[in-house]
């Protein structure tokens, strides 16, 4: 068994670090991001156990680089890039840097209907009705969004398509 993993390393190694090099450009460039996320995340942590396996393959002459001077300047270039992206976002301290689409749902589900009528070419009047008309228990146009999908056993994520559709 130790032999099949160590023959298997060093190419396992080589393809998974080419799958994880490939998706990584596409998400760089914003390229089908459903396809290539879960893909990338996953497949670079299977790229951990090949990895390991080939260290262990090719232990000495690992620990040999260390007496060169390359892998000391490599290493810390590798540490000084990654302090270059991990520093600026430990410093923006409790500023939140996540996905600003999901912020701007949040504003949306917790707005008023008087609020998010204009939003979608509707007045507060308007907008109850045409909600009342899909179904949902709108008691006033001063409730929230929110409140209006609880009322009608509704997920506030289902509400928000709906409201795009309403205001067509």
């Amino acid at each position: 068994m130790r032999q099949l993993l160590l023959r298997y390393a060093t190419p396992l190694t080589t393809g998974l670090f080419i799958v994880s090099l490939v998706s990584g450009i596409a998400l760089f460039f914003h390229f089908e991001g459903r396809l290539f996320k879960a893909m990338h995340e996953w497949l670079s942590m299977v790229l951990a156990v090949p990895f390991v396996l080939h260290l262990w393959k090719n232990w000495r002459p690992f620990v040999a680089y260390f007496r060169r001077p390359a892998m000391t300047v490599a290493l810390s270039a590798s540490l000084v890039g990654a302090l270059a992206f991990a520093v600026p976002a430990m410093l923006a301290g409790g500023a939140s840097r996540g996905n600003p689409v999901q912020a701007v749902l949040g504003v949306v589900q917790n707005g008023s209907i008087a609020h998010l009528a204009p939003l979608f070419g509707h007045t507060p009047d308007g907008l109850a009705a045409a909600l009342r008309e899909k179904g949902f228990v709108v008691s006033s146009n001063e409730v929230r969004l929110a409140d209006v999908a609880q009322a009608s056993n509704r997920s506030p994520r289902e509400m928000l398509p709906l409201l795009v559709e309403i205001g067509r």
